[in-house]
């Protein structure tokens, strides 16, 4: 495989996480240590399983930091219905459509290598 840079999920992954640090900015202070705090480290977390996958020597142990980030994106998703259930962001649909995509993209990662070891 070449680097993991090269995979369009990783880079939309990386620009996800920019997406996300802004719209947390408009969180009140009082959520500093709760969603705030949580919404990024599951976005940050998308990207570095990508990475840290992709540099094992298996593509079983891929597979396996790719179900991660799809877990942090499904994370994301609750957290960011949350932030507008406090009405603390009210244009999320964006948001929302870039979560639905990446999700594809990754689950379309992890069938073509599931195809390629099964």
């Amino acid at each position: 495989m070449r680097s993991h840079k090269d995979l369009i999920v990783y880079q939309r992954s990386l620009l996800y996480v920019k997406t996300i640090y802004d719209l947390s900015q408009c969180f009140p202070e009082v959520e500093k240590f709760g969603l705030t705090s949580q919404i990024r480290r599951a976005v940050v977390s998308v990207p570095s399983n990508i990475a840290e996958g992709a540099a094992r020597r298996s593509a079983k142990e891929f597979l396996q930091f790719l179900y991660i980030a799809l877990g942090s994106l499904s994370e994301i998703e609750t957290q960011i219905e949350i932030a507008k259930l406090l009405d603390y962001s009210v244009d999320i649909d964006s948001i929302l459509e870039e979560n639905i995509q990446l999700r594809r993209m990754l689950l379309k990662l992890i069938e073509n290598i599931k195809n390629k070891i099964y």
